[in-house]
Order: C-alpha cells, then sequence, then structure tokens
C-alpha cells in the first residue's frame, strides 16, 4: 500500500487566460513545493482513469455537458468569469478522471491517502452550468464513481474553500448518500451556503454550511473543527472524506479575508486524517479547488501533506503580517450547534 498517491493533470497548462487568477502557476507552485521537499518523486502519480456516462450524467446534465463542449470547442468564456480554451474540454475530462483514480486508489486501500491536483478546478459547476473558473465538478464525480463503482453508501464531502462550494452542494441537495459540509467566508461570492441550507426531501439534513466572517482566523476554524464538523461526522458515519482543498481561506490570498495560516491549516487536515483512522479505515483524499496566491500555494500544501503522512511541518518562508482574528463567528457557532442539536 502506498502511503501516498497523487494525480498531477499533464498538460494543464494549455488552459489558461492572460491576467487570470485561475492560472496554471497555481499547481506549478504545489508541485515545485512538494518536489523540494522531497515528496514529489517518492509517491505515486496515478494516470486519470476514464470517467463512465453514467457517473458523468449523475452529476451533469447532458444538455449541459454538450452545451460546454461546444464552448470550449470555440475557446469563448462561459461566463465573465468562466474561460475555456479548445483544449479545456479534454483537460476538465481528465481532471475530474484524475479525481476519480485517487478516490479509489484511497477507497480500495492500494493507498493511505491521495491528493488531486485537479485542474480545472470544480465546486462551482453545478449539474446545468459552468461558473467560478470551474467546469466539471471533480469532487462530486469521484463521490459519485465510489457510489456506482465500488458501492459506497454514505461519503462525507468537507469543503474548505474560501468560497461555498455551491455546485457540490447542488449535486447531492436531495440525496442521502452524500453528506455535504463547508466553511466560507459570507458574504462572499457565489452568495449561497447560509445556515438554512440544510438539504431537501432524502437529503435533508445532509447538507451543512458554517458561514465565517472575515477575519476569523485560526482559532475560529479550530472551534468550527472541533464542536461542529467533528461532531456531525460522528453523526453520518461516513466511509470516506473526500476534502474539496482550496488554499484562498490562507490570509494571503488577495480574493479574501479569512486569514487561516499554513499551520493552521494542516491541523484542520490533521483532525480529519484522525477521524478518518478512527472511525473510516483512513480514507480520506483531497481535491484541489481554489487559491491564488502562489506561496499561499507552497505552504499550505506542505502543511496538508505533512498532515496527511503523520509527518511535521514548520513555515518554509517567511510570513507577512497579518490582521488579527475576529470573535464575530461565535454568534454563528450557537446558530449552528442550535439548529444541528449539538451540544
Amino acid at each position: 500500500m502506498d502511503d501516498l498517491v497523487f494525480f498531477y493533470p499533464q498538460g494543464h497548462e494549455q488552459h489558461y487566460e492572460m491576467g487570470h487568477p485561475e492560472r496554471p502557476e497555481r499547481v506549478e507552485s504545489i508541485r515545485t513545493a512538494l518536489n523540494d521537499h522531497g515528496y514529489w518523486e517518492i509517491y505515486s502519480q496515478l494516470e486519470p482513469q476514464s470517467v463512465p456516462k453514467d457517473v458523468l450524467d449523475a452529476v451533469h446534465t447532458p444538455d449541459y455537458l454538450k452545451e460546454l463542449e461546444g464552448i470550449t470547442k470555440k475557446g469563448m468564456h462561459y461566463d465573465a468569469d468562466t474561460y475555456t480554451r479548445p483544449e479545456s474540454w479534454q483537460l476538465a475530462h481528465k481532471s475530474a478522471g484524475g479525481a476519480v483514480a485517487v478516490a479509489r486508489a484511497v477507497w480500495n486501500g492500494s493507498a493511505r491517502r491521495g491528493f488531486a491536483l485537479t485542474r480545472p478546478p470544480g465546486h462551482h459547476a453545478t449539474p446545468q452550468r459552468a461558473m467560478g473558473f470551474c467546469l466539471l465538478n471533480n469532487v462530486a464525480i469521484a463521490a459519485q464513481s465510489l457510489i456506482v463503482q465500488e458501492g459506497a453508501r454514505r461519503l462525507a464531502i468537507i469543503d474548505l474553500d474560501l468560497h461555498h462550494g455551491n455546485g457540490t452542494q447542488d449535486i447531492f441537495f436531495s440525496r442521502e448518500d452524500v453528506f455535504y459540509l463547508s466553511t466560507h467566508q459570507y458574504p462572499h461570492y457565489p452568495g449561497t451556503g447560509w445556515l438554512n441550507e440544510t438539504g431537501e426531501g432524502p437529503g435533508e439534513m445532509k447538507t451543512a454550511n458554517f458561514p465565517l466572517p472575515p477575519y476569523s482566523g485560526d482559532g475560529a476554524f479550530f472551534t468550527v473543527m472541533d464542536e461542529f464538523i467533528l461532531p456531525l461526522l460522528d453523526r453520518v458515519q461516513p466511509e470516506m472524506i473526500l476534502v474539496s482543498y482550496g488554499f484562498d481561506p490562507h490570509y494571503a490570498d488577495p480574493l479574501g479575508n479569512l486569514q487561516l495560516t499554513a499551520e493552521g491549516y494542516g491541523r484542520l487536515i490533521e483532525s480529519l486524517v484522525r477521524w478518518s483512522d478512527e472511525y473510516c479505515r483512513g480514507r480520506i483524499s483531497l481535491f484541489l479547488e481554489g487559491g491564488y496566491d502562489l506561496g499561499a500555494a507552497k505552504e499550505c500544501s506542505l502543511a496538508v501533506v505533512a498532515a496527511l503522512l503523520g509527518d511535521d511541518y514548520r513555515q518554509h518562508s517567511s510570513p507577512i503580517e497579518r490582521n488579527g482574528e475576529s470573535s464575530s463567528f461565535y454568534s454563528i457557532l450557537e446558530q449552528v450547534k442550535l439548529l444541528w442539536e449539538i451540544q
């Protein structure tokens, strides 16, 4: 069994737009940092798997997929924020296939942990549309592949990106087999992810959101993990944890103000790793979403890989000064605990 497997999206640099924050350097910064630290070459790098049509169609509508293919062939923008290139259709499928390969390797026990550098990212992509730089919803496709191809019955997606993963939420909002939980800055793009969004029908109380105010910082994230996320995982008892990993909560990110440190991010993943070791055979994998500061990409990714492996992490670059942390999240915490009947 490999202690860790990676997926690297070969050719992803062909998906780019000059001056756009979602750029190839995001992935290359991570790979360089992991290589320099000795992580990259010693662990297996998986090839993407083909995504079965029934898996893809359960996540995205056929009409949307047809529309997206046509737009990418012309290299047009899907919307004002979301660009494509003629190569983007194939690269989006490779990204989703890489997510599937990593998830299945961890599920089947050929790897203890997984980290998929999925690009283009995915968690804003809804069943019916692309948005927020995202084309195909990689983590949702990975989860659906486990359900269809591996017989998984209960999965948890923990979304630790700066932004609410509205697409992932929409995909599983009416389903009981995937528990979706998001921490995110609020109010912020895309404007979703409030407390009352808890699912519907069979999926009622299978979606949980913790909208964090700006400047929440490490202390808020640790409290939310200990008093909200872990108790809900205890309740749901998923068979595997899939983490939407965005490094944009970091204090250096230009698009947000959550003030998380790299050490803080590592500690969050450590908590999820410990839980997975105790309750779901250690099955946990990370799937890259957002994050737009290249220094944060390096530091956060080193921290989370160290956490996956049980290694010690220390800051490798000089930290910049950051704003003080806010305690205003406590009022949200009380509302959340009341809603979810957490003591």
